[in-house]
């Protein structure tokens, strides 16, 4: 594909400059400096380019795009940071005819650039003369909010790039003083013309090791010592990403209060207590318009879920989704695996705990996405069923099954409602209680299967 225009992916004090100064050296591209910087454009200073001023950016930034390849001779582009416009960053990320540069730098080394170059007001070097230096002080928070950043825009880069099946030029910014990486990245861009030498007027700022330019290196060293640097604390999530589920969204017919319900958790008692709000009625079958529809006509409202512990959530979900023969659960799972899960009348506590135990250690298997079958959301983890709802919105609250009278009585007394009693759980009885089956193994097996339910939301041991 012949690219039309690029964007250069890059952080501040990543050798950004320098590569743009390069590129400007090949005939027929132009790079226009930060182009959406928040406070500027193109370079410091300047607050127009292109017939648009900053407001007139802010209020059309795709227009400016068009306008950049309009009025440019050749290939044009621009370099992003992960604070600029996010509407840019989305719009040329999903732009196959948009090359990608993606300019990387080790972050210590770029935290201390840059706050060398805070402390001095130094951002470009023309003239070794001119040089300023400083020891600046390293501030763990600070670095630790700047990793946040760095990596975070990484993964979103590379998010999407993957699922939109484009690739980029990745540089570091280590190989930035090398000729032929540099050429590699001309012919990336489709170009023919090759660089015969570096740009000579950019000086490297701070070439002395990380540490030499700080004014407190051990505490910085200590600092360190405690980021996992190969995430060796994070939970894998293998688990299939899940839709907002919008059409179960449950709203009180004249109360601004709407339920989103976590599959496997107190749904149908829930959905009684909301039905009986003021006059009482339900509002169901919602799609992203009307639930929209409804959002504008409350005014002033608040979205809620409610959180069960895992090991009772696995329990009922069993209970109801597999035993029950109401999905192919039970046929997947006995005739394509080999499970021996217990059911009907007549069986014994200890062969349901059996059968649940097995159930269970199946479900790391099954949420881990090594089966291939789609999740049930009875069974998915609550984690997974948050990050849907977020899609299109988080809950105002997340309430405990525990707490959960009080958590409803709270969540009406907010809106100024009279809160009606808890019903009783009408979802009917389960073959055995939990606390007739429950020890040690269960709640092992459970965590095993739900590790980042565990973790994330704080849950302990199951106490009924």
């Amino acid at each position: 594909m012949k690219f039309t225009s690029f964007v250069m992916f890059a952080e501040m004090r990543t050798g950004s400059n320098f590569l743009e100064a390069n590129l400007n050296a090949l005939p027929g591209v132009t790079c226009h400096g930060e182009l959406f910087n928040p406070h500027f454009m193109g370079k410091r200073d300047n607050p127009e380019m292109f017939g648009f001023d900053l407001a007139a950016r802010e209020a059309d930034p795709m227009a400016v795009l068009a306008a950049m390849r309009d009025q440019t001779e050749g290939l044009a582009g621009f370099r992003i940071f992960h604070d600029h416009d996010a509407r840019v960053i989305a719009q040329t990320l999903a732009d196959p005819a948009c090359a990608k540069i993606v300019l990387t730098r080790n972050p210590m080394e770029s935290y201390v650039s840059l706050k060398i170059a805070q402390a001095t007001d130094q951002w470009r070097l023309t003239n070794a003369k001119n040089l300023k230096t400083a020891r600046v002080s390293f501030n763990a928070a600070e670095f630790e909010g700047h990793l946040q950043a760095v990596q975070d825009f990484q993964i979103d880069l590379m998010r999407g790039l993957q699922i939109s099946g484009q690739t980029a030029f990745y540089i570091d910014y280590e190989d930035l003083n090398d000729l032929e990486v540099l050429n590699g990245l001309a012919a990336f861009l489709g170009l023919e013309a090759r660089l015969e030498a570096l740009d000579p007027k950019l000086k490297k700022q701070n070439p002395d090791a990380a540490i030499d330019k700080v004014l407190n290196p051990a505490e910085m060293e200590t600092s360190l010592s405690r980021l996992d640097r190969f995430n060796l604390a994070r939970t894998p999530n293998f688990e299939p990403r899940r839709a907002p589920a919008i059409p179960g969204f449950i709203a009180a017919a004249d109360a601004p209060l709407l339920f989103m319900p976590m599959r496997g958790a107190p749904e149908a008692q829930v959905t009684e207590w909301l039905g009986q709000l003021g006059r009482g009625g339900l509002i169901t079958d919602f799609v992203q318009k009307t639930l929209r529809q409804w959002k504008r006509q409350s005014g002033a409202h608040r979205a809620f879920t409610v959180l069960r512990h895992p090991l009772a959530r696995a329990h009922d979900g069993y209970c109801r989704a597999v035993l029950s023969g109401e999905t192919d659960l039970y046929r997947l799972m006995t005739k394509a695996y080999g499970l021996d899960l217990p059911r009907g009348e007549g069986i014994a506590a200890d062969a349901h705990h059996a059968g649940f135990l097995t159930f269970l250690r199946w479900l790391k298997i099954y949420l881990g996405g090594q089966t291939g079958q789609k999740i049930d959301p009875r069974l998915a983890s609550q984690s997974a069923v948050l990050q849907g709802f977020a899609q299109f919105q988080t809950p105002d609250m997340v309430l405990r099954e525990e707490r959960l009278a009080e958590g409803l009585e709270y969540l009406a007394s907010d809106l100024g409602i009279t809160a009606p009693d808890l019903p009783p759980d009408a979802s009917g009885p389960l073959p055995f209680a939990l606390r007739e089956i429950w020890d040690k193994d269960l709640e092992e097996a459970a965590r095993d299967a739900y590790p980042r339910d565990y973790l994330g939301f704080g849950f302990g041991r199951w106490r009924g």
